[in-house]
């Protein structure tokens, strides 16, 4: 009894302490749940009308198309502003597909599993896998569909695994590559079949075809005269702030604006000093006799040039200008140089010349590496053994051979030295160009061991091996760093943004302002590898002064002089635009006053009243989009067309200035109006429009959050 009522008198504590208890359970799982929340977030690059595009498939199919990039270009790495280009890329395409799936699933519309196998290996291949050069015949040039269907089947080996580890990544390679391609074969045809379906609810009747053949049937030829509106001064013409506004307002849709930010940067170029220069001269110049007298060249030339040497014959279209004159007109063992040009130094040294064709086509039989080489000898050997006593090479190679060339009986291709030496090795290089056509050598690469069929070479022609010294100049690290340092300096001292302009005027340095970035701009003007001043300008508020960013060769400074937020673009900013075409106008309207009260009757006097010339022009009609020597000036292209031959007209005021103009011949197509055939070509030309159009509308509909900058 005394410990209940001991518990009664501290009730008030015991609740107290329990609704504590719970509240910390409760506020406990909801942070839990909100750093969740937080981190999910953090990871959102986009969201596209409510559907989140998470860094990690953003980043997966970057890493996709770049390993597409590379395999097509034979590169191991891009450069950053190839990598822009692949993220700009990769984030439309995603975008598109969001804003595509939702309209395509309303309309119950997709790609089936058959529809897909009929456009990668049925009897509709898609013209995307029609164009690979991997899948085209080099005797006729068209798609070998064969070749595709070897493709799919060496890919789809079960017995991957068992090969030897440079054919099994070869061969993962090339399947991913395939995936890539059908995945985007898929995608094509459902946008495809979005837009055929729009495009066919617009179809031309025939008054649009006659008008459009109409249009284009009968041309012009004129003389003109025109007076610029620059030949009026701006001063003479009052434009008023209403009149600004009234233009802006009827215009307002063309000046919706993203977020932005207006900076202003300092861009100082990292190049070499006149010290680097002078020691780069002598460091060539040191080479010279060495070059001239050693039998080393490779040597040398792979350890002081930029570009390796390569042990092989060229022929001179391979060269450039000046190589090519030394080329064919040195004597053997002769050196040219050193040269300077575009900072960088050369030396040349022709090492041979020879007569030789310039390429051989080969076949071979691969016997892949097993770790059993004694077996893989006599393998070789033995059908060495064969082909000499008249086997046939073809069908022993579909039997033997371990690689893809294998179904084609073996057949390599053409080669020049630099593509067997750089495709396989040194010796696989010598042997095919050393060995007679339909003779077979035996060789040994990294691929295993090769009997190589040589099966046909061109005719001889003059060849050369040229060893070249390639020694760009470039700053030291002594010169790197006065430049960054001096720069350093510059920003340590001058941290108030109102006064940067004066600051850099003083010290030399050219400061750019007013400069406005938006969070999808890739680079900072013309500055490669800018991406992040642009990053660290939406990171930071106004009056801030950026840390010094490397860029490409470039050190770059920002300072955030403000925000633009998103919507329209203000009457300031867009009035010296206005202003400027309302003045245009009204200038023309005085001009073509003055001259209408002349009542001159040719267009030669016209031209002396303008203080003008006459010149002429052929082939005006009215769908002309730019007129030659005069622009783009749809008012003419009206008058024009309907002017009278040999009849001086009134003034016209255009563009960029008052045209009068005389008629003095007119041209009419010969060909006869087809009504079924200008039909197809305006619904083909509407399909075509369509197709970009429709999918841009979707985007430009969609709510579309962009996070890129937080992370890119």
């Amino acid at each position: 009894m005394a410990t209940l009522e001991k518990i009664r008198s501290k009730a008030g504590l015991l609740v107290l302490v329990v609704g504590l208890a719970l509240f910390a359970f409760i506020i406990g799982d909801f942070l839990n749940s909100g750093s969740t929340y937080f981190r999910q977030t953090q990871e959102r690059v986009a969201k596209v009308d409510g559907e989140v595009i998470k860094i990690q498939d953003y980043q997966g199919r970057i890493d996709e198309m770049t390993e597409m990039y590379k395999m097509q270009s034979g590169s191991s790495s891009l450069p950053e502003e190839y990598m822009n280009q692949i993220r700009q890329s990769v984030f439309d395409a995603m975008v598109q597909e969001i804003v595509l799936d939702e309209a395509t699933d309303k309309l119950g519309m997709q790609v089936g599993p058959e529809e897909l196998f009929d456009m990668v290996q049925g009897e509709n291949i898609s013209p995307m896998i029609q164009q690979m050069q991997m899948f085209v015949n080099p005797q006729t040039g068209q798609f070998d569909k064969t070749a595709l269907l070897n493709f799919l089947k060496s890919i789809d080996d079960d017995n991957i695994a068992n090969y030897p580890a440079e054919q099994q990544a070869q061969l993962i390679q090339a399947r991913n590559f395939w995936l890539f391609w059908e995945k985007n074969i898929k995608r094509q045809r459902l946008e495809q079949k979005y837009t055929t379906l729009l495009s066919k609810a617009v179809s031309a009747n025939v008054l649009d075809a006659k008008e459009a053949f109409n249009d284009a049937a009968e041309s012009s030829d004129i003389v003109y005269a025109m007076q610029s509106y620059a030949s009026i001064p701006d001063s003479t013409v009052e434009v008023s702030k209403s009149e600004i506004e009234k233009l802006y307002n009827q215009r307002k849709e063309l000046y919706k604006q993203k977020e932005g930010k207006v900076i202003k940067y300092i861009a100082v170029d990292i190049r070499p000093s006149q010290e680097d220069y002078d020691k780069a001269s002598a460091d060539i110049e040191s080479l010279k006799e060495e070059f001239k007298t050693s039998e080393k060249v490779a040597d040398i030339v792979n350890e002081n040039s930029e570009v390796p040497y390569m042990d092989a014959f060229f022929t001179e279209n391979a060269f450039d200008p000046e190589m090519k004159q030394f080329a064919t007109t040195a004597e053997v063992g002769e050196v040219y140089g050193p040269v300077f040009d575009n900072d960088k130094y050369r030396m040349f040294k022709l090492v041979d010349k020879t007569v030789a064709p310039d390429s051989v086509k080969v076949s071979h039989i691969m016997l892949a590496n097993t770790g059993d080489e004694a077996r893989t000898t006599a393998l070789a050997d033995s059908l060495m053994n064969v082909l000499k006593n008249g086997g046939n090479f073809a069908e022993l190679a579909k039997e033997f051979s371990a690689d893809q060339a294998a179904e084609n009986g073996g057949e390599l291709g053409w080669f020049t030295e630099i593509t067997a030496l750089r495709g396989v090795n040194e010796e696989f290089k010598n042997a095919v160009f050393s060995t007679p056509v339909n003779n077979i050598a035996k060789v040994k690469s990294l691929y295993g061991t090769h009997l190589v069929k040589v099966t046909e070479k061109t005719n001889n022609v003059n060849k050369y091996k040229v060893a070249d010294i390639d020694m760009t100049v470039s700053p030291s690290s002594k010169t790197y760093s006065n430049i960054y340092n001096e720069l350093n300096q510059f920003v340590s001292k001058n941290s108030d943004l109102a006064k940067l302009d004066d600051a850099a005027k003083e010290a030399g340095y050219n400061l750019i302002s007013g400069v406005t970035v938006t969070a999808d701009n890739q680079t900072l003007g013309s500055i490669k590898n800018s991406r992040p001043v642009i990053r660290w300008a939406f990171q930071n508020d106004k009056g801030k002064i950026s840390e010094i960013f490397e860029c490409d060769d470039k050190f770059v400074i920002a300072g955030v002089e403000g925000t633009l937020k998103e919507g329209y673009r203000s009457v300031a900013s867009v009035t010296p635009a206005l202003r400027a075409e309302i003045a245009a106008q009204k200038k023309g309207e005085k001009i073509a006053a003055d001259l209408k009260a002349k009542s001159l009757t040719s267009v030669e006097a016209y031209a002396d009243a303008m203080g003008s010339r006459v010149d002429s022009v052929k082939f005006i009609n009215f769908g002309t989009r730019r007129i030659a020597g005069i622009g783009v000036e749809p008012k003419m292209n009206a008058m024009v067309s309907i002017a009278e031959v040999g009849q001086v007209s009134e003034p016209v005021a255009g563009n960029n200035g008052v045209y009068v103009f005389k008629v003095y011949d007119r041209n009419k197509d010969a060909k006869e109006f087809n009504e079924a055939e200008q039909i197809r070509t305006l619904d083909a030309s509407n399909a075509y429009r369509f197709g970009f159009q429709a999918i841009q509308s979707l985007v430009n509909k969609a709510e579309v959050e962009d996070n890129r900058v937080r992370f890119f």
